[in-house]
């Protein structure tokens, strides 16, 4: 049985496809939202843990290695799914090209900027700075 091909007649012609990006930046997607899913249960866990604790006892929670480890991937996985479905939102929504290409370099920046404040502070506890 002959596979049928969802390309064009001109498509196969000129040997256009695609570029495989839109399935790379759906997978990045997806998996970062399960190993947020994780990591959101570790943290929402933790925080039900310490209620009540003082400052003392999270900031010693926090120096724990694996604690710290998790922290920091939590931090890094929430901005950078943010920064893929704010891309997908701006690649859609803004038509102007100059528009998009700033507006993508700065909500890149941003996010990858906060992301790197958080990693600090996360290791500034961690390591009693």
């Amino acid at each position: 049985m002959a596979r049928q091909s969802l390309r064009s007649p001109l498509g196969r012609a000129i040997g256009l496809g695609s570029a495989k990006h839109g399935a790379d930046h759906w997978w990045a997607q997806r998996v970062s939202a399960v190993a947020l899913i994780l990591l959101g249960l570790w943290f929402a866990a933790s925080l039900i843990a310490h209620a009540g604790a003082d400052h003392g006892a999270v900031v010693a929670w926090l120096r724990n290695p694996i604690t710290a480890i998790l922290m920091l991937l939590l931090v890094a996985t929430t901005f950078y799914h943010a920064a893929l479905g704010l891309q997908v939102v701006i690649e859609d929504y803004v038509h102007s090209e100059w528009l998009k290409v700033s507006s993508l370099v700065a909500m890149w920046l941003i996010s990858m900027g906060l992301a790197v404040a958080g990693i600090f502070a996360v290791l500034r506890i961690a390591f009693g700075g």
